[in-house]
């Protein structure tokens, strides 16, 4: 059986794609999909597709995922309401893989990232067959140098700092731009560095609002100038912390983020910026869309790595990506801690030497 779960990611697809591909080459195999992640096996009636290879035929150029996807909820957390009208949470786990095997479910591949990866650890604990695949725009799992999605993530973002540099210039403004990263800057570090901002702002370096007044300043002569900033949402001012709300959705442990860049305009403002500041926010366009090149084809590894671990019976690990080499490492490995940018890095160097600031 296999499930997405978290966010949605380019490249899910293709992944989907690559283990029927794989598994239609052995005998006496057939691929399930199970509809909005561990749910579609939850409900009642049961929410479960036969995967074939006519079922994926073209799938991996296609964004999303054609079995649905959940980031709340979930077997160890699954809502229910009393008579009262009131929510809680109740686990599901032992109910779900009895239900599993009453399926004749030989094993599990959970597409996903670190929180999937979590309760595939736990699943795995309780003796159920599973194997996980790793999935995050935010490229924050450590076992693996890359998760399929971030690159088309990035590109996503540097096209638009792309664009939003000529209007900058045009205008003698201050652009903002918000992009994803709760935890980890990746995504903006990278965007920052392919589109020549002048300032990122990232979760793993907080900032100083001085200092990234004294850049932009720099930016202008005699009014005339432009300065582009890239600013992850879980960016944070020294002592302060991300900006956000609390969602009140039962079985979401997030706050759900959004704001920093206009809490950043305001900053700026009050502190005597004088020049005309707009905020984008590029929210959830970075997930969407046709997978770029270099996701399809890890994708595609990490499908077919997958399967063959299902055959090897590699259970109780994710499979990554260690260059040069697709491997199999533990769930314990893979979600021990995550994977942030160093705020003394080669990355962070790199953005450094090309006059990007971070504002520490």
């Amino acid at each position: 059986m296999v499930l997405t779960g978290g966010g949605d990611c380019p490249g899910l697809n293709a992944v989907i794609r690559a283990i029927v591909k794989r598994a239609a080459q052995e005998k006496d195999w057939e691929v399930i999909g199970c509809i909005e992640s561990f749910n579609g096996v939850l409900r009642e009636p049961t929410e479960i597709v036969v995967l074939d290879e006519k079922t994926v035929a073209g799938i991996h150029v296609q964004g999303g995922t054609i079995i649905g996807t959940v980031n709340k909820g979930g077997p160890f957390a699954w809502p229910v309401k009393d008579n009262e009208g009131n929510w809680s949470t109740v686990d599901r786990s032992d109910e779900m893989i009895r239900k599993l095997g009453y399926l004749g479910i030989d094993a599990v591949i959970n597409i996903g990232g670190d929180g999937s990866q979590r309760i595939s650890q736990k699943l795995f604990e309780k003796g159920l067959n599973i194997i996980g695949v790793p999935k995050t725009i935010d490229n924050d799992l450590a076992a693996t140098d890359f998760t399929f999605g971030f690159q088309t993530a990035v590109q996503i973002a540097t096209e638009a700092v792309d664009k939003l540099v000529t209007t900058a210039a045009s205008h003698n403004r201050v652009f903002i731009l918000e992009v994803m990263g709760r935890d980890a800057g990746w995504i903006a570090t990278h965007a920052a560095i392919a589109g020549g901002a002048d300032v990122c702002l990232i979760p793993e370096i907080p900032y100083k609002i001085e200092n990234i007044v004294e850049k932009v300043n720099s930016r202008y002569h005699k009014g005339r100038g432009f300065c582009n900033i890239v600013v992850a949402e879980g960016a944070m001012p020294i002592g302060g912390h991300s900006t956000g709300e609390d969602t009140h959705e039962v079985g979401n442990e997030h706050i759900k983020l959004g704001g920093v860049g206009e809490k950043l305009c305001r900053d700026l403002v009050k502190s005597g910026v004088e020049a005309d500041i707009r905020v984008t926010v590029l929210g959830h366009l970075q997930r969407g869309g046709i997978p770029m090149a270099y996701d399809r084809v890890l994708a595609a590894e990490f499908g077919v790595k997958a399967f063959e671990m299902v055959l090897d019976g590699e259970f109780g690990h994710m499979v990554a990506y260690r260059h040069p080499r697709i491997i199999a490492v533990p769930f314990a490995e893979a979600i021990t801690h995550p994977k942030l940018v160093k705020p003394k890095g080669d990355i962070v160097k790199t953005a450094k030497g090309l006059g990007i600031a971070f504002g520490d």
